[in-house]
């Protein structure tokens, strides 16, 4: 802190004249210091919005706690900034997050006489990862009218992908394959064993080869109520998000080898680069490995 702060810092409990001689600084400097504060903070806040322009820059998706996030990652506790600071900055600049608003309908339920319950009555959390799954499908619609098809696996602990499949049909195979990658990325054919895995209630969740596949990897079936999409709302809020950060002002991507191109590399970067603010504005596998750190001392 600097003597003119202090003495700013304390002239409503003592003369101001009194403290300018405890920390030996003329009264005109400190006046002529405080005259000129205004226009300290004005290039103070023009040269945080730089930072944060050149942050948005990159991803213009981000809005002010993600943003403090990136500002404070490799500073000194002493230099962070508040994130009521840079959203302050942000709104005097003009610098605002990518919004879009989008009502789509992704899921179409079908009967079944399958009986599957809600294992996790809308409780999207878990102890540790690889413990609660949630999955869902939605479409990517392409210029030339035509849809593909992403099928999720999230873990609910940390919120990453940790298995997906994209195609240009919704068969059974397509959430098969999603699971299947799930367990891979987990370590293998056993590595889902004793995971809850909730789902809506589309076909393909309800048919018998998905329920195979469950048995087969001794995962557990959950399912929400029918036409309820707020019983999946991890599972949907995952997909908009996809979407809106991807297409932005886009209705379509313009093939299919660009929305293949473009999907996987937004995955690739939420699961390693995108702070997740339930994952404490870290990355999803950021936050699995300090999960994985504190249990290191125990093993």
């Amino acid at each position: 802190m600097s003597r003119f702060q202090f003495v700013a810092d304390h002239q409503h409990a003592f003369e101001v004249k009194r403290l300018c001689e405890l920390v030996e600084i003329e009264r005109s400097s400190y006046y002529a210091w405080k005259a000129g504060a205004p226009a300290r903070a004005a290039r103070a806040g023009a040269e945080l919005a730089e930072k944060i322009r050149a942050i948005h820059g990159q991803d213009n998706t981000l809005g002010a706690p993600r943003v403090t996030a990136e500002l404070n990652d490799t500073v000194a506790a002493a230099e962070r900034i508040n994130h009521k600071r840079v959203a302050r900055v942000m709104r005097e600049h003009g610098i605002r997050a990518y919004q879009r608003r989008r009502r789509v309908r992704t899921t179409i339920p079908e009967p079944s006489g399958q009986k599957v319950p809600d294992l996790l009555r809308r409780d999207f959390t878990a102890q540790a990862p690889n413990q609660r799954y949630v999955g869902d499908i939605t479409y990517l619609p392409l210029a030339d009218g035509t849809n593909l098809y992403l099928a999720t696996v999230i873990d609910c602990y940390s919120r990453r992908l940790a298995g997906w499949s994209l195609a240009d049909h919704m068969r059974t195979s397509l959430v098969e394959d999603a699971l299947k990658a799930a367990a891979a990325t987990r370590g293998g054919s056993r590595a889902l064993a004793g995971v809850i895995f909730h789902s809506d209630h589309g076909s393909v969740y309800t048919s018998k080869d998905f329920a195979k596949l469950c048995k087969q990897l001794d995962v557990t079936q959950s399912m929400g109520a029918v036409g309820t999409s707020a019983d999946n709302s991890l599972a949907e809020s995952f997909n908009a998000t996809l979407k809106r950060e991807v297409l932005q002002d886009e209705h379509v991507w313009p093939d299919e080898a660009t929305c293949r191109r473009q999907v996987f590399r937004w995955i690739v970067r939420y699961n390693t680069r995108r702070r997740h603010s339930w994952c404490g504005y870290q990355s999803p596998t950021a936050y699995e490995s300090h999960h994985a750190a504190t249990l290191a001392p125990a093993a």
